[in-house]
């Protein structure tokens, strides 16, 4: 799951190997290089990646890939007056569909499946059709839901993804249009006709976007003939997803979206911090250990929604300003928009399936210029049965372990030490130079604790035993 720590240098190959655990759903890659991800998207390094699964193959859905069964990815885009691409800019007033202008669709008048991807690097789309007619959600960004869900409207954030079906029996020789009902979505959303309270003029730009508060299509389907084995019905369920208990949790984390800089400009244009401070590469915000059940609450103290994103897991949504999730989004999910001024999204999620002492997973807005502006984090997802046996390796000296009231450090370079309790909670971080240290551990109560380590070149976690 990469990141800005795993950067492929030019001529250079990346071949990864891993199991694929996700559940059956629509998926996507881009690159993750730190300040430069909105360019590289925006370019085109990205794709789809769609998962299968015996669950999902059993159901009655149109699979047939660009039969009845579609991925489609819109973009908003900017471009010069020499038709290269613009990143950076307010005037994304270009949709592209499958990086097409103009784009339409020819389908079969029976039931087809249309996989969406929000791909732009901002803007929220509100998706629906010309006629007004009801679609079917079937999944989330991470596995179907537990039965289908009528609309006649899906928000979208950047990063989501979202599958539907929508019945065309009997329709040959008609066309529709998706488009996006932008009028409708409300303040504080970019693609709104004011993105917040404020004077139109905060974002440079952005009120002269024909796109921002106006209805516009995205694709036309034009409905042919019928295939030879049509899908012609809905199905009533789908799946059983089975959300985590908050009775049984082993940490509470809180992150609240802010301005690096206060004031009526910066509420709205940022840059934006997480929990008050900027991206660093060289600060592992959390550590967080296998198998913990968790509950993140993200409050946003902008006027101006953000689309989280989460590495390494899904997630359930709990709550949005308080009130259970829509039904169609109470499947898994890894981007939520949270709502601004005050907003809050509460989210469980489980750390159980990849640990890596050494690369760190990201946490970040999907609006892509304001995670590239630095509103992102990292946490380590550590094995602690690991710790023991691999600290016994290491370049560092901790001792004595177990201790009553001190821990001694010995480091040949300059490291930041971070010490966690087996719940993952940040306890204290400690700026050491090289040399000898003491460090009282008289007012932490007897238990387990661990040590993370990072130095200019290594890297290192210990599990002290305080009696």
């Amino acid at each position: 799951d990469g990141g800005p720590h795993t950067p492929i240098a030019a001529g250079q190959t990346w071949s990864p190997s891993f199991t694929v655990l996700d559940h059956a759903a629509t998926y996507w890659y881009h690159p993750h290089l730190h300040e430069h991800t909105e360019e590289q998207v925006t370019r085109g390094a990205a794709g789809f990646i769609i998962v299968e699964d015996p669950i999902e193959s059993k159901l009655a859905l149109p699979r047939t890939y660009g039969v009845d069964d579609f991925p489609i990815v819109i973009q908003s885009r900017a471009f010069d007056p020499n038709k290269q691409f613009l990143t950076g800019t307010a005037a994304d007033n270009v949709i592209l569909t499958n990086a097409t202008l103009n784009a339409y669709l020819d389908v079969p008048a029976q039931v087809v499946r249309l996989r969406f991807l929000n791909g732009s690097t901002e803007r929220v789309y509100n998706l629906g059709f010309s006629d007004g007619r009801g679609f079917y959600q079937i999944t989330t960004d991470g596995g179907l839901l537990d039965a289908p869900v009528q609309l006649t409207r899906l928000r979208m954030a950047p990063g989501e993804r979202a599958e539907i079906l929508v019945n065309l029996s009997g329709q040959e020789g008609q066309a529709v249009r998706l488009m996006s009902f932008a009028s409708e979505l409300p303040s504080g959303i970019y693609g709104a006709a004011n993105p917040s309270a404020m004077p139109m003029g905060s974002i440079a730009g952005y009120a002269n976007n024909p796109l921002n508060g106006n209805n516009f299509d995205i694709l036309r389907l034009n409905i042919v003939t019928q295939t030879a084995n049509p899908v012609t019905a809905i199905p009533a369920t789908l799946a059983a997803n089975t959300p985590y208990s908050e009775t049984n949790t082993q940490a509470d984390r809180n992150l609240t979206f802010q301005p690096a800089q206060m004031g009526p400009t910066g509420m709205l244009n940022g840059p934006f911090v997480i929990n008050g401070a900027g991206f660093d590469m060289d600060v592992i915000n959390y550590t967080i250990p296998l198998g913990n059940t968790e509950v993140w609450t993200l409050t946003n103290m902008t006027a101006i929604s953000h689309p989280f994103h989460i590495h390494d897991v899904q997630f359930y949504i709990l709550d949005i300003n308080g009130a259970a999730p829509p039904s169609n989004m109470q499947g898994r999910k890894d981007v939520v928009l949270v709502p601004p001024m005050g907003g809050t999204v509460r989210f469980i999620t489980r750390f159980d399936d990849f640990a890596n002492k050494d690369v760190p997973y990201m946490y970040h807005c999907h609006m892509l210029s304001h995670e590239d502006d630095g509103m992102m984090g990292q946490f380590i997802v550590l094995d602690n049965t690991t710790i023991t046996a691999e600290s016994a390796n290491n370049i560092f000296a901790v001792f004595p372990n177990p201790t009553l009231d001190a821990i001694i450090f010995n480091s040949p370079e300059p490291v930041t030490c971070t010490i966690f309790s087996t719940s993952g909670q940040l306890l204290e971080r400690l700026n050491l130079t090289e040399g000898m240290h003491d460090f009282s551990m008289a007012g932490y109560p007897a238990g387990v604790y661990y040590f993370h380590i990072i130095g200019i070149k290594n890297n290192s976690f210990y599990k002290v035993i305080k009696l």
